[in-house]
């Protein structure tokens, strides 16, 4: 049996409680089940629950399944998750529909156990393998940390999050100092070992769960503290500095060990109703900036 965490979601809309405990059988030990009895019931649970493939009747007491269906499809936030049609008609004018409006299978009433179980069973497969290829997508092929396209991703969620919990939110802009010289000097696959390396260390300064570490760009880093204020974002990059500071590489020639240092700027705000995560982004670029100019190896915050 999967791990709970593991398993996939499945919202079963099935007025039914019959059904309801039909399906939950069948699928119980494989999947994290949640029901829902009506299309009013539907969305809320969406919310909170996050499927990741929804069982839909086309007969509820509040509404037309197909409706239903067309609205998931036409809603941001759902249009992404995968819908079966489930019926108890065995007509394939509603089966044709139910494809047209983007259903994925259509399974039919009595439901037979072996049927089910593979009808899910692939698409659940074939969710997996998007999210696997997504999160891949998501990464930095050199030094395995998110990329920049995660980075946008990542900002906006905790930002969107800052502001519901009226929390701060803060970031740490990192330049590795004089790379381009280290690269003219080592080579680039030693630079390539040393951003590697600055990655690897400043993942290890981090505490699960509370900073989010990209790949900015080229020799630059970035990472977002949700829930951090200033003073505690100061203090983390203090530590993020002291350790590349501390961080000694052999070079390919001679063995010697060849070294790197970090500028970084540090920048905290407190989401609001008008405000913008490039707010955030500019803040603690502008710090970086001036960490550079007034000689790198530092980390520069407004106020200091």
């Amino acid at each position: 049996m999967p791990e709970e965490k593991n398993k996939n979601r499945i919202l079963i809309v099935e007025d039914s409680i019959f059904n309801q405990k039909i399906l939950e059988n069948i699928l119980m030990d494989s999947y994290i089940l949640e029901t829902a009895a009506s299309a009013r019931e539907v969305f809320s649970i969406v919310e909170t629950f996050d499927p990741h493939l929804i069982l839909l009747d086309i007969i509820l007491p509040d509404a037309n399944g197909f409706d239903v269906l067309r609205s998931l499809g036409e809603c941001e936030r759902t249009k992404h998750i995968p819908v079966i049609i489930i019926s108890g008609l065995d007509r394939e004018k509603d089966e044709e529909k139910g494809f047209l409006l983007g259903a994925v299978d259509y399974i039919k009433k009595p439901f037979k156990k072996a049927i089910v179980k593979a009808r899910i069973s692939t698409q659940i497969q074939i969710i997996n393998q998007m999210r696997a290829i997504e999160e891949m997508s998501l990464l930095d092929g050199l030094t395995g940390i998110f990329n920049r396209r995660a980075f946008d991703r990542k900002l906006r969620a905790e930002w969107d999050s800052a502001h519901e919990k009226a929390a701060p939110l803060s970031m740490l802009m990192i330049d590795v100092d004089m790379f381009k010289c280290y690269n003219d000097t080592y080579g680039h696959p030693q630079g390539d070992m040393m951003l590697q390396a600055v990655a690897i260390t400043i993942k290890s300064m981090l505490r699960p769960g509370t900073g989010i570490l990209c790949r900015y760009g080229g020799e630059e880093f970035a990472v977002i503290l949700p829930e951090t204020d200033l003073s505690e974002a100061v203090i983390t990059a203090e530590k993020i500095r002291l350790s590349i500071k501390a961080l000694h590489l052999p070079s390919p020639d001679s063995g010697t060990a060849t070294k790197a240092t970090i500028s970084i700027g540090a920048a905290s705000l407190y989401p609001g109703d008008s405000g913008n995560p490039k707010e955030l982004i500019e803040a603690a670029d502008n710090m970086l900036y001036r960490a550079k100019e007034m000689g790198r190896n530092q980390v520069q915050y407004e106020g200091k």
